[in-house]
């Protein structure tokens, strides 16, 4: 009986077993016609794998499942090859950078690509997470090939199948250029992988993602349609009754709308809305006239100034999430729009990049229906600014005109509420 392969075409976890095979001389089919969702909910698929997961291998002896430990077992049918190394220290380098493949590197893909595809429940910080350790770990294996041209020893081993088959599924759906490459050994070390016979005999040619996939948007569930009638048989005409006189039931009068606190501050002489209407429309000698602006018409009595600074920066390892990161945080306050003005910057050329941003809020403090509904709120440290403190008040003025270099530091972005 030659070993079977059930499992769908593409699909990066048959690869392993597949290219092993090439690798090792072992023949292994794979079965035709599998479809995923239909094959794999069969009684006999879940008498060989009771989670109804793909790949199984079915060998004479029984059924093998979980793709890594059948791309050993295929590994062993040929003791003469050289895919676990030439030594015992060899072998343990080549599980090493196995388990590494699977807990750095694929899981954080996952992590970051299957909530864009609709597979998981989509959270910024999750994202933002998986994006940093992924980072991480193509930052330490970049070290490592940095003087090898593969993991473990001078030819390909089962650790380089696994990676690379890993790396493929990231290449093609979400690691786009401008992402890997910060890791150029990485770079070459995967496409010099994929190109190789043994491997491209089996992944079809891998094109590189060009951009992120956007999230799946909210659709609104089609509302059933209504079912036709049956049209009645003709019955004989009756006299129409003569319709009833009832008072009409008395409607509830609508409930007031909950008044902001806000609007039962006493009147302020600061105009928000002409404070955001000059800075809007100032387009040359914004110091002169914008921010000179800004503290003739600022009142400290009816509105306060804070500076906010996230308490997470060593995270900010990645760009556009840093970017993406502060947009987010923008939208959810669009509920204090009425009531604000801010300024965002992402300061400096390097990672970890520094978020810190100036605002403006009617009232003495920070809004408390601001701190309670917008959580990014507890992502940052508050500090009031001191208006009697002129390297505050100067701290402040360049955040409102977005000055560069900020703080000695260069502005990779800036970003307005108002």
């Amino acid at each position: 009986m030659a070993l079977i392969l059930h499992a769908g075409n593409p699909n990066k976890n048959a690869w392993k077993a597949l290219i092993a095979a090439e690798y090792c001389g072992v023949k292994v089919e794979l079965v035709k016609e599998f479809q995923m969702g239909v094959s794999n909910k069969t009684p006999e698929f879940l008498k060989m794998n009771p989670m109804g997961k793909v790949p199984v291998l079915e060998t004479p002896d029984g059924c093998v499942f979980e793709s890594n430990a059948i791309a050993r077992y295929v590994t062993k049918l040929n003791p003469e090859n050289s895919l676990f190394g030439s030594s015992p220290i060899d072998y343990g380098h080549v599980e090493q950078w196995i388990d590494f493949a699977a807990l750095e590197i694929d899981a954080n893909i996952g992590k970051w690509l299957y909530p864009r595809y609709g597979f998981a429940l989509y959270l910024p910080p999750a994202e933002e997470a998986a994006i940093a350790a992924l980072k991480r770990a193509l930052g330490a294996l970049n070290t490592h090939l940095a003087s090898t041209t593969y993991l473990v020893g001078h030819s390909v081993t089962l650790a380089d199948i696994v990676l690379t088959c890993n790396l493929a599924m990231g290449f093609g759906r979400i690691l786009t250029k401008s992402f890997t490459s910060e890791f150029p050994h990485v770079e070459r070390y995967f496409w010099t992988l994929v190109n190789q016979p043994n491997f491209s005999k089996i992944i079809s040619k891998v094109e590189q993602a060009e951009s992120i996939p956007p999230l799946p948007s909210a659709k609104k569930p089609a509302q059933p349609k209504e079912t036709a009638k049956p049209k009645p048989k003709d019955e004989p005409k009756k006299e129409a009754a003569k319709p009833k006189v009832e008072e009409a039931p008395e409607e509830e009068a609508p409930k007031p709308k909950a008044k902001n606190p806000l609007d039962a501050l006493p009147p302020s002489k600061m105009i928000l809305d002409e404070w955001k209407r000059l800075y809007s429309n100032t387009k040359t000698n914004f110091r002169e006239v914008a921010v000179k602006g800004f503290w003739d018409m600022y009142d400290p009595e009816g509105y306060s100034l804070w500076f906010c600074n996230y308490k997470y920066n060593d995270e900010n390892t990645v760009s556009f999430v840093t970017m993406n990161k502060v947009g987010g945080f923008l939208q959810r306050m669009d509920l204090a729009r009425k009531y604000a003005f801010g300024k965002m910057l992402v300061i400096g050329s390097q990672p970890p990049y520094k978020v810190q941003g100036l605002w403006l809020f009617r009232g003495k403090e920070i809004p408390k229906f601001v701190m309670e509904e917008c959580y990014d709120m507890e992502l940052y440290e508050w500090t009031e600014v001191d208006i009697n403190d002129e390297a505050q008040k100067e701290r402040a003025s360049q955040m409102i005109e977005d000055h560069e270099p900020f703080e000695g530091e260069d502005l990779l972005d800036a970003k307005c509420f108002k």
